[in-house]
């Protein structure tokens, strides 16, 4: 199970049920995937064919949604 926590433009943020227990999102994209720490700092744990430019944007998006993927982390898990 892989619920979605938010969608913003071409990019799906959601998590992996039965994955590590430190407090992660992966975000999905047509280009690739990628998969942001959430603690303690939010910060790129792992990248898979987006671009320098889609990281940075969705760096941006995952700090301006932290409160809302934290919750959804804490709910989910």
């Amino acid at each position: 199970m892989s619920p979605t926590v938010f969608r913003q433009g071409a990019f799906r943020f959601f998590f992996f049920s039965r994955e590590e227990l430190r407090m992660h999102v992966h975000v999905a994209h047509t280009d690739g995937e990628a998969k942001f720490w959430l603690e303690p700092q939010v910060e790129l744990a792992m990248n898979q064919g987006l671009s320098k430019k889609q990281i940075s944007d969705v760096l941006l998006m995952v700090q301006d949604h932290f409160e809302e993927i934290t919750h959804a982390w804490h709910s989910h898990f």
